[in-house]
């Protein structure tokens, strides 16, 4: 298991061990800084003066009201935003990100809650849509793509044996695994995933957490934007709170309550501020 970063640690420590007795990762520097980003729609700050950072293997549960900034953040990431000011770091290196072009250059991938999937399509055919192989006669090589597809799941999600039904009649937790391995198989090792068990049934959603936990142990670095708290619990390292387009702050999971992550999204205040009164009141 890769090691989870301390949040008071600054860019150039290295993180802490996790749990589970794993020994000290060596990732003194993070594989995604976000310094000082600001984003503005007329007068209105969206994002303002935020800075975050990702480890290796490791889960940021992102998280906020709505119109939180969020979700602009993430865009600035995955270059469907263009921030006003800020620097984007890929493994300690400031890099330029215009377009989702430019991210996947840099590894980064976003799993959107819609999943943009061509649902007449397969699974190997959605996994290389855009990028097919193609035989040494100049046709589709169909085998090649499902062989492939078929090593990819092998890791990702063993239980997947549809591979020759169109994605449409798949379950939702089977299109995410198609989603995932469509991304992976443009080498992401960031991902951006927006609300992954959104309208799931409890089955599914075991899924695809399951999914999350593997890719985690293949050392991918996963921002998850959810609305569900028991998903970011379950699955963070650190949560980041956003409040009016501002960071509230980074906690460690095992360091906080739901009462006090929630109170942290609701009222705008880190833990240490936040009175028995007002976490009573949440209830």
């Amino acid at each position: 298991m890769t090691a989870v970063p301390d949040p008071s640690a600054t860019p150039s420590s290295a993180p802490a061990s996790a749990s589970g007795g794993a020994a000290a990762a060596t990732h003194a520097t993070p594989m995604v800084e976000l310094v000082d980003i600001r984003v503005s729609f007329g007068g209105v700050h969206a994002v303002d003066g935020v800075s975050l950072d990702l480890y290796p293997g490791e889960v940021m549960g992102l998280v906020g009201g709505n119109g939180a900034g969020k979700s602009t953040l993430m865009r600035v990431l995955s270059g469907a935003q263009s921030p006003d000011a800020g620097e984007i770091r890929i493994n300690g290196r400031r890099v330029s990100i215009h377009n989702p072009r430019d991210a996947r250059t840099h590894g980064i991938e976003t799993i959107y809650q819609t999943l943009a999937l061509a649902d007449n399509l397969d699974a190997p055919a959605n996994v290389f849509l855009g990028r097919e192989k193609v035989s040494g006669f100049g046709t589709l090589d169909d085998a090649a793509m499902e062989s492939a597809t078929r090593e990819l799941m092998e890791r990702l999600n063993p239980r997947f044996k549809n591979f020759k039904t169109a994605v449409a009649s798949l379950s939702g937790g089977q299109r995410q695994s198609v989603a995932i391995a469509r991304a992976i198989e443009f080498n992401a090792t960031i991902l951006i995933m927006d609300e992954p068990t959104a309208a799931l049934g409890p089955a599914e959603t075991a899924q695809v957490r399951e999914l999350i936990r593997q890719l985690k142990a293949d050392g991918i670095g996963i921002f998850l934007i959810s609305h569900d708290i028991h998903d970011v619990f379950d699955l963070s390292d650190r949560i980041s709170v956003m409040h009016h387009g501002e960071i509230v702050g980074t906690v460690k999971r095992t360091d906080v309550t739901t009462d006090q992550v929630l109170a942290m999204i609701i009222l705008g205040k880190p833990p240490d501020e936040v009175t028995s009164e007002e976490l009573a009141s949440l209830h």
